[in-house]
């Protein structure tokens, strides 16, 4: 589904990604941990065509995308979870909502569209409930679980989520995770970028470790949850107990 190779990007003549290959593959989850500054993010914005690449290539559904427009690649079923959740503050949960289903709307109607708005309340109930309170008064997880659900209402062949987990409580980040897991048993295409390297190790299938900016691991997820560099830079410890 997604094809990345060799890729360089960065801020100017900042090059912040260095010779990054990648892959995933539809149906799976496939997760890219790091630490802060690692490139995490820069990657994403480049997959969408928020940053431009120096070099390489990106294959999205098997077409070319690294100098595609931002509106185009998200109309072909990129769809970004941006890290800060960054949801529309003074509008309502459902206006909010209705907003990420434009793609759709246009492509299949308003009636695909209220379809897709009732699979989220179902994937989401906490928005059910809050979905006339103005997004900008949401708890920090349910702000997490709107962008989540806005992003999903285009129906998307591929969803990345940038540090979903950030800034949340233990309970709450424990319900985002159980919500990729879902994601994934309903067909969804995911790539996860996070710093917990337990919790997305712990629901994918692949994953990469990032670290300034080059690719210096990449396996199944079990066999880098057991990995004692892992272990070490990322788990805080030599052992999983």
């Amino acid at each position: 589904m997604l094809k990345i190779r060799n890729l360089d990007a960065g801020y100017g003549k900042l090059r912040v990604l260095k010779n990054i290959s990648l892959h995933v593959k539809g149906g799976e989850i496939v997760t890219m941990i790091g630490a802060n500054g690692a490139g995490k993010t820069t990657l994403l914005h480049t997959i969408i065509g928020l940053i431009k690449p120096t070099r390489g290539e990106i294959r999205f559904l098997d077409h070319a995308n690294g100098r595609t427009s931002v509106g185009r690649i998200v109309a072909s079923g990129c769809a970004l979870v941006p890290e800060g959740r960054q949801v529309f503050a003074p509008m309502s949960v459902e206006e909010n909502l209705l907003l990420g289903g434009y793609v759709l709307q246009k492509e299949q109607g308003r009636a695909a569209v209220l379809k897709e708005l009732e699979h989220q309340y179902e994937l989401f109930p906490i928005l059910r409930e809050r979905r006339r309170q103005l997004a900008g008064t949401l708890s920090g997880g349910e702000q997490q679980m709107l962008a989540m659900g806005r992003a999903l209402m285009s129906k998307p062949k591929l969803v990345m989520m940038d540090e979903p987990s950030t800034g949340l409580a233990p309970l709450i980040v424990r319900d985002i995770f159980l919500i990729i897991r879902r994601l994934r048993e309903e067909g969804n295409t995911v790539l996860l970028i996070e710093q917990n390297a337990k919790a997305a190790l712990g629901v994918a299938d692949r994953g990469y470790v990032l670290e300034v900016g080059k690719v210096i691991l990449q396996g199944p997820a079990a066999d880098l949850l057991a990995n004692s560099d892992v272990q070490r830079a990322y788990l805080g410890r030599e052992k999983i107990g």
